[in-house]
């Protein structure tokens, strides 16, 4: 929530809208950690270490992410708005220098992996309530926005990544990282001070009941399919487009995934406010599975980029539907607990598929087959949404 009182150095704009402005900024800066994959190469070499271990370091963080949403109701109404963000960044951006300043793999996991993870899992969890508290009645238009912005990070991150380790090195990025982290904190400290933005902390007592456990479990289900097949492939992405047609520029295919994850992102959200939210889940997880297995198929003779975007606007429309489906189905008051629960399965799906497609890849030496499986558990995400669908044990509120 805001007061109603207008900044002085930009009075055009509602209260609500700078408080949107901050949370994006901040979830902007923080989406940079979907680019992982761009240095995957520039890992391995450093540390002379096999695909799969590297791939760890992003399993890592998605784990660190995920218990950080899970967990962050119980600290977001602690402090103001404000002071909620920037000292998140700060945090992040203390993980991110001592992954870069780290002389052995395993700091890399505890900077990265570890407290990068965490403190981004609680400034976009944070963002995304805030952002449905001020607009109120269009969670999923608001909530959207912040996921959009997010992946506006993967978007933009790649090219700036690239041109730092072709000129410096995994260190440049990592504090080039750590000074937007520092900066982008402090500018949204001052926006949401300006208009004194506030978070309404609900008591969280026990979950209504119209949020039964068998619908729980199956969003749950639904979430860990759909967000595992998109992640083995953005974790991935570079080296997905490198085995299929050799030659391409390493940031190309993150760059083109992260491009329609963010107007997904866009589609995603504001759609759960027009049409049936489990309808729209597993219309994306049926978009996932035929890009996947387009992927395999055509990858290789013309088909890569057409997947890809494929992939990515699903899975940006996927993590934006999501927790705007919660608050549609269950109601404001009650998503920050139920979209914590749910949001283990992002986690789960994090530590899982990266960490999978780069073991399969090094036994394989290809892609195939750790795509064939995320198409799989695609179906499995659509097949949830249809069984939650015919539950009628809740109530749309």
């Amino acid at each position: 929530m805001t007061k109603h009182t207008k900044p002085t150095f930009w009075p055009n704009f509602s209260p609500s809208s700078f408080t949107l402005f901050a949370a994006a900024i901040v979830s902007a800066v923080l989406g940079s950690i979907h680019a992982f994959s761009i240095l995957l190469a520039p890992l391995e070499a450093l540390f002379d270490a096999p695909r799969s271990a590297v791939s760890l370091t992003y399993s890592l963080a998605l784990v660190s992410l995920s218990i950080a949403v899970l967990l962050g109701h119980l600290v977001y109404g602690r402090t103001s708005a404000a002071i909620f963000l920037m000292a998140t960044c700060a945090l992040a951006a203390v993980g991110t220098l001592i992954a870069g300043l780290g002389s052995s793999l395993w700091v890399v996991w505890l900077g990265y992996g570890v407290i990068f993870g965490a403190a981004n899992g609680l400034g976009y969890g944070f963002g995304l309530q805030l952002a449905a508290q001020a607009y109120p009645g269009r969670e999923g238009l608001s909530m959207g926005i912040i996921t959009a912005a997010y992946a506006f990070g993967a978007v933009i991150s790649p090219t700036l990544f690239n041109f730092i380790l072709d000129t410096l090195s995994f260190k440049a990025v990592m504090i080039t990282l750590t000074a937007l982290l520092l900066v982008v904190g402090l500018l949204s400290a001052l926006i949401l001070k300006q208009v004194g933005a506030k978070f309404r902390n609900n008591k969280q007592g026990s979950i209504t009941l119209s949020a039964s456990r068998r619908s729980q479990q199956l969003l749950w289900l639904g979430y860990f399919g759909g967000v595992l097949s998109g992640l083995m492939v953005i974790g991935h992405s570079a080296g997905v487009a490198a085995t299929l047609q050799p030659g391409i520029a390493p940031w190309v295919a993150p760059m083109v995934i992260a491009t329609f994850n963010l107007l997904g992102s866009l589609i995603g959200g504001r759609l759960v406010d027009k049409i049936r939210a489990e309808g729209l889940l597993a219309i994306l997880a049926i978009i996932t599975t035929c890009a996947l297995i387009s992927l395999v198929v055509f990858g290789r003779i013309g088909g890569l980029f057409i997947s890809l975007s494929a992939i990515g606007f699903a899975y940006g429309g996927t993590i934006a539907a999501y927790p705007a489906a919660i608050a549609k189905l269950f109601g404001v008051q009650d998503i920050a607990k139920i979209y914590g629960r749910v949001f283990t399965a992002w986690g789960c799906a994090g530590l899982l598929g990266p960490w999978l497609a780069g073991w399969l890849f090094d036994i394989s030496r290809d892609y195939q087959l750790a795509l064939l499986i995320a198409a799989a558990f695609s179906v499995v995400s659509a097949m949830a949404m249809v069984l939650l669908s015919m539950d009628k044990r809740y109530v749309r509120v």
